[in-house]
């Protein structure tokens, strides 16, 4: 077989990371046992596949591992009376049969991970790391916290629900509207995670926006009459219908304005803008709903000069309120700029607190470089450079800071 480089193994961890957890949290009944038997299961794929090539199924090859490691290790700990390793050992001996209404076990355990005993970015931090694969820098940069803030967040989830012995289990019927606006955070997060990479080489990853769009479309046929569902599920179809056109072929970023509209994907258009009309049916809007509609506008316009830029705005002031926030008080801004001018939006720009957010930083440059005040803009970019951690992004700031400098 021919060798298996490091990128391909890097890829199925990322696409089978969170499958593999979320089988062996069914088999075992415990978080912890299975997060460890995935990640060994895993450093022996770096070891055994360069040489002995990509078994004919990856992931089946990684459960099966990691199942085996599981029970090795349970079984010495069980041998001195370690009766956490006892209890888990019977788990997996006496798993029950599939039963409830979630039947997918990556969707089960994201309901599972959003049990109201924990605090709601607790849920959400957790689904990300285990059904996503992200990593503690990965999620603290989706929630704008340091990583030691993140770290210790992960660290408590996890104890929490050893401590209060929450059960790994497909909620009720009763039970699942109350979980999902922390689902619904969950899904988009990670969606937003693969769509712009906070960190790395490339803009996007695929794996984990095909992932959140799949669990998604489960959560849509599982809860059909939730507004909401459909909303965040219209939202990923059409950001992710512009995906193959935000790179250049050399893989340089490309703004929204500046995008060949002829190569947006027109299927997953139409299909989120059918979606867009059912929740305008419903008449019973919330954030998700907004945002896609927002998205539904741009992708109404063949070229960026035919924006209906007014009602985005008026989008986003029935966003702002019922879900006000800085970052969608920045987004509206934007718009504001095409409609009132560049001006009027740096000065809503300048009433946010969002020093940390690179985003901040690199909008209120380019709304300074469309006034003119060139050594202002500069120096925003700069600071936009400093705290975006994408090489994509880094380098299109870097080519806009120089390019306000007159080089």
């Amino acid at each position: 077989m021919p060798p298996v480089p490091a990128s391909e193994i890097a890829r199925v961890f990322r696409e089978e990371h969170g499958r593999a957890v979320a089988v062996l949290v069914r088999v075992f009944g415990d978080i912890d046992v299975a997060e460890d038997a995935v990640q060994e299961a895993f450093a022996a794929a770096v070891q055994r596949w360069p040489s002995a090539g990509l078994p004919p199924s990856p992931a089946g090859w990684i459960i099966t591992t990691a199942r085996n490691k599981a029970i090795d290790r349970l079984r010495r700990e069980a041998s001195r009376e370690d009766r956490h390793a006892q209890a888990a050992l019977l788990h997996a001996r006496d798993e029950p049969p599939e039963e409830g209404p979630v039947r997918d076990d990556r969707l089960r355990l994201i309901f599972t991970c959003c049990h109201p005993a924990l605090a709601p970015h607790a849920r959400v931090a957790l689904t990300l790391r285990l059904l996503g694969g992200l990593t503690t820098p990965e999620i603290a940069h989706a929630f704008l916290v340091p990583e030691p803030t993140m770290a210790q967040r992960l660290v408590r989830a996890k104890g929490k629900i050893r401590a209060a012995n929450i059960p790994y289990r497909v909620p009720s019927e009763a039970d699942l509207p109350e979980r999902l606006a922390a689902v619904l955070a969950v899904v988009y997060l990670v969606f937003n995670e693969g769509y712009t990479a906070s960190s790395g080489d490339r803009l996007v990853r695929e794996d984990l926006c095909k992932e959140a769009i799949r669990l998604g479309r489960l959560l849509a046929e599982l809860m059909p009459d939730e507004p909401e569902v459909m909303g965040l599920l219209a939202l990923m179809l059409l950001v992710e219908s512009r995906r193959a056109t935000r790179t250049t072929p050399e893989g340089d970023l490309v703004l929204l304005a500046d995008q060949d509209r002829e190569r947006w994907d027109r299927e997953l258009i139409a299909e989120g803008q059918a979606l867009v009309r059912r929740c305008l049916r419903r008449n019973q809007p919330g954030p998700y709903q907004f945002q896609a509609a927002i998205n539904a506008v741009h992708s109404d316009a063949p070229i960026a000069a035919l924006t209906d830029w007014w009602e985005i705005v008026a989008l986003y002031d029935q966003l702002m309120a019922i879900a006000p926030s800085p970052v969608v008080a920045l987004n509206r801004a934007v718009a504001v700029a095409e409609v009132d001018g560049p001006a009027a939006a740096l000065a809503l720009v300048d009433e946010l607190d969002l020093g940390g957010l690179h985003l901040f930083h690199a909008i209120r440059a380019d709304l300074l470089r469309r006034l003119g005040r060139r050594p202002e803009a500069a120096l925003a970019y700069e600071k936009a450079i400093e705290l975006a951690e994408n090489a994509a992004e880094r380098a299109f700031l870097q080519r806009r800071r120089e390019a306000s400098r007159g080089c």
